[in-house]
């Protein structure tokens, strides 16, 4: 495992949209059916936005209709972390990228049961898509 990537304020606002920002460091949340990366059979790699840590495969996405690319599985056991998120009123495990600490989305059991039966909801801005990777 690599060392974290450690940026300050300053330097995450300088390299980040303020969109990006906000989802990412702010642990926001874009509105559904509003981003990018729709379905697709293109053959790839989803990174990060703010480290390019290698986070998700396209071959592991799927359409759920929540509004937010979904995956059923990181791309590995060290791409993502998952914490306890009580915000909201409600229990949700939080995912984040394993290598900055990004917020990417949420982690639910309601994913395809033929796979892994998990959703990884992810936040389209934290992510940026390597076609052919």
């Amino acid at each position: 495992m690599r060392n974290k990537v450690e940026k300050s304020d300053a330097e995450w606002r300088a390299q980040l949209t303020p969109e990006q920002y906000r989802v990412t460091r702010e642990k926001g949340t874009e509105r559904p059916f509003s981003g990018d990366y729709q379905v697709s059979n293109a053959h790839g790699i989803y990174h990060c936005v703010c480290c390019q840590a290698a986070l998700f495969e396209n071959e592991h996405k799927f359409d759920a209709g929540c509004g937010w690319p979904s995956f059923d599985r990181p791309l590995g056991v060290h791409a993502v972390e998952e914490h306890v998120d009580d915000s909201h009123g409600m229990q949700r495990t939080e995912v984040v990228c394993a290598h900055c600490n990004a917020h990417l989305g949420h982690v639910f059991p309601d994913g395809p049961p033929e796979t892994t039966g998990l959703r990884y909801c992810i936040n389209s801005v934290s992510l940026n898509f390597h076609d052919g990777e």
